[in-house]
């Protein structure tokens, strides 16, 4: 009797257990009339692997029906559905029997009013559902688009509600019919009447506000709102910005509150170094960069900035910035720049320009500027040629359209810009070598165009690319007319400034792998072409040139602003001949 007991108790344990060890090993799905084998075999959420458990038939069925009630086929069936075990009675095949019957069309969608106002454009927006097979999927759609209708046309508090979805059949033509019936009620109409800004300590109140481009009194558009974390983002003044909340408060007047977290606008990027004589007797000479930006001058929106750079012992580059934002209150710029660049042992230029920005839109801008530069050759006592003294006066236009979200780590948007100029230079002298025949009145042109685009492959994942190219014609052409390529700004692996050309394109190509907000990682890959035409009256012969230059970089946001800084190498390097571009992002 005992024996007998254990028997028993050894199948009920093992039974269960070979029981639910048994998988499916393959999915047989009968063909339909609408819907693919893959389509059924994801909704009925079973694949292979999975192992037999009671029930298993019925929730399967149960999915299928529900899948298929959301796409409009109500009267489907499942008859001959089942599952078979295989000789060595491990292993199942599970066969899927479907026929989706006929499909449900809508009748009619009945709009009922919880106001007296009836919307003739939210009619129409559902006519397109009309005798069309029901689509859960397509229903929501035309309530999501509605309800941007109602946000974007001051209804933010709009709600839809499904009252009821009644089902009949047409007996005589043996038609299933759908009628749906929505609730709307659109809500207290809402305007701006007030805005709020939290967390402003440093920039005024209204270099916010006008930055955002909204009126009081304005309706209420939520296409509006979703644009004003970009337009703060490119202010440069912030971290990333949140989207704004927005309430009715209790004198039913519509506040808008936007949360900003102040970012150091006032940087300061240097490195002074002091390289030795390399030969007896000859002095030593300092060497370095020193930046200085001061944005948002006492919360004005203001800026200004001094640049200091000296490449070697006889070349250095001096510039002077300031920004007049919004003059008297207008969406126009002012910009005044200063720059005084001594190259080598040959020349000094100085160039004074002015700028004057329109703001279009928020996305697109255009400017007219105005230059006076001067290049005076440097003396020496062999009288050996290096540039003419010329004076010379350009103006020009400026486009520029940019939809990027953020300024310094753009996840989605363009940067275009496109400059021409149009200069008319003077050769003043020195006279000894002004020859006859030499034109001393010279007309250039610049063409300049920059297109930068950013998109978000997967999440945090950013591929940018950007083209840049810049030509400059004209009948006599010196070096301190020519374009510089190469460095941390156009083409990485090679020394800044290193090659001259008339006319120079570059491109740059990233992957980049946000780690916060505006710190990402990255691996580039760069092009640059140059191309300086000859010129025999300086007995000087063309030269053309393709480089090529890649590594791997690092964007950090730090307390002093954005540093920028890559290892790279140029075309043939060696690991140990790379170089590092080191490069403070203060978007001035």
């Amino acid at each position: 009797m005992l024996l007998t007991v254990k028997y028993y108790l050894l199948v009920i344990l093992i039974i269960p257990s070979l029981l639910y060890s048994q998988t499916i090993v393959s999915i047989h799905v009968n063909e339909t009339r609408d819907f693919n084998s893959n389509e059924i075999i994801n909704w009925s959420n079973i694949t292979t692997g999975v192992k037999i458990y009671n029930g298993i038939i019925d929730s399967v069925k149960k999915k299928l029906a529900f899948h298929l009630g959301e796409r409009g086929y109500f009267n489907s069936s499942f008859k001959g559905t089942y599952y078979k075990y295989e000789p060595d009675s491990q292993k199942v095949i599970f066969y899927i029997n479907v026929r989706e019957g006929s499909p449900t069309y809508v009748r009619k969608i009945k709009i009922i009013w919880e106001d007296s106002t009836r919307d003739h454009n939210i009619i129409t927006m559902f006519h397109y559902l009309k005798n069309h097979i029901y689509n859960k999927f397509d229903l929501e759609s035309g309530i999501s688009n509605v309800l941007k209708y109602y946000e974007n046309n001051g209804y933010p508090f709009a709600k839809i509600i499904i009252s009821s979805i009644q089902l009949f059949t047409d007996s005589t033509r043996n038609i299933h019919y759908a009628d749906i019936y929505l609730k709307i009620n659109k809500g207290l109409k809402s305007r701006i009447d007030k805005i709020e800004i939290i967390g402003n300590t440093k920039t005024d109140d209204y270099v916010i506000i006008r930055g955002l481009r909204i009126k009081l009194g304005e309706k209420y558009s939520q296409r509006l709102i979703d644009e004003i974390p970009s337009k703060l983002n490119r202010l440069g003044f912030f971290q990333p910005v949140n989207p704004p909340d927005f309430y009715i408060n209790s004198h039913n007047k519509g506040v808008l509150v936007i949360h900003v977290k102040e970012r150091e606008t006032n940087n300061f990027d240097g490195i002074i170094g002091y390289i030795p004589g390399s030969r007896k007797g000859e002095s030593g000479y300092i060497t370095g960069l020193v930046n200085v930006s001061l944005r948002n001058l006492f919360g004005s929106g203001r800026s200004a900035a001094i640049r200091w750079h000296k490449y070697n012992r006889t070349s250095q580059n001096l510039e002077l910035k300031y920004l007049e934002p919004w003059l008297f209150g207008y969406p126009f710029n002012l910009t005044l720049t200063l720059n005084q660049r001594k190259q080598d042992t040959t020349y000094v230029e100085r160039k004074l320009d002015g700028a004057l920005e329109y703001l279009a839109t928020q996305n697109i801008s255009a400017s007219l500027f105005l230059s006076a530069e001067s290049v005076i050759p440097t003396i020496n006592n062999n009288n050996i040629f290096t540039v003419f003294n010329s004076s010379a006066f350009t103006t020009g236009i400026n486009i520029k359209i940019d939809t990027r979200d953020d300024p310094y780590a753009p996840t989605k948007g363009i940067l275009f810009i496109n400059s021409y100029s149009f200069s008319q230079k003077k050769i003043n002298g020195p006279p000894m070598f002004i020859k006859p025949g030499l034109q001393t009145n010279i007309n250039l042109q610049r063409i300049k165009v920059d297109l930068i685009g950013y998109y978000e492959l997967f999440n945090k994942q950013i591929i940018s690319l950007g083209l840049h190219g810049r030509d400059i014609r004209g009948s006599f052409l010196e070096i301190s007319d020519l374009f510089r390529l190469g460095g941390a700004s156009s083409l990485r692996g090679y020394r800044e400034n290193q090659f001259l050309g008339s006319r120079i394109f570059w491109s740059n190509l990233e992957y980049r792998l946000l780690l916060q907000k505006r710190t990402y990682g990255f691996i580039f890959f760069d092009t640059g072409y140059y191309f300086r035409k000859a010129q025999p009256q300086l007995n000087s012969p063309q030269q053309e040139g393709f480089k090529i230059g890649y590594g791997i970089g690092l964007n950090l946001e730090t307390g002093l602003g954005i540093l920028n800084v890559s290892f790279a190498l140029a075309q043939g390097d060696s690991f140990r001949d790379g170089k590092i571009h080191f490069r403070l992002v203060n978007g001035f």
